[in-house]
């Protein structure tokens, strides 16, 4: 069960909510993880405190939620048919994601604070929105029952470069999208 079963009393706002949420994105990008408190995400949401706290126990869930459903969206392509081209598209949306937006930002302020939060760590376990996203592009473009390897560990060589690059602080701009799919292909047939 997620938290929304639990909940008990009035029901959510969803404007409420999404103005929580959309407060915690622009006050990650204009001071920060570190300075980003409860109380600055309910004053820039103007809602209560209390409101905040009646939904999310800590900052990292509240931009946790959002990272993760904003993912959801700018990780999701067409279908185009062209296996190859369903793959660039996807690992363009991932550098898009990752180097420029700010759910993109949100996640990996996440990560970051993760590696001596085992709170965080352990919210981070419960979803994985690059992983998810990734998977159903890869199932879609190649199909499962051809892949030589298992579906997580294609996934892991799919999003992995990127992921790396890009936490590494390197130049996103610096990425060929296409190249990084036809490897990937071409890694997966000489499996």
């Amino acid at each position: 069960m997620n938290k929304e079963q639990y909940h008990v009393g009035r029901p959510r706002s969803e404007q409420a909510r999404n103005a929580i949420l959309n407060a915690a994105d622009d006050l990650l990008v204009e001071v920060g993880y570190a300075a980003m408190t409860m109380k600055g995400i309910s004053e820039r949401a103007g809602v209560s405190r209390q409101t905040v706290y009646r939904w999310w126990s800590h900052k990292a869930e509240i931009l946790f939620e959002a990272s993760a459903s904003d993912a959801e969206e700018e990780l999701a392509i067409s279908p185009t048919g062209a296996p190859l081209d369903d793959l660039a598209a996807y690992l363009e949306a991932l550098v898009r994601f990752l180097a420029h937006s700010p759910a993109g930002a949100a996640y990996r302020a996440l990560l970051g604070e993760a590696q001596h939060d085992s709170a965080v760590a352990k919210l981070l376990s419960t979803k994985d929105p690059l992983g998810d996203s990734a998977r159903v592009v890869i199932k879609r473009a190649l199909g499962i029952d051809t892949l030589p390897i298992p579906l997580d560990q294609a996934t892991a060589l799919l999003i992995g470069p990127i992921f790396f690059w890009i936490l590494s602080g390197r130049d996103s701009t610096k990425l060929l999208p296409r190249q990084l799919a036809e490897d990937f292909i071409h890694n997966l047939q000489t499996q």
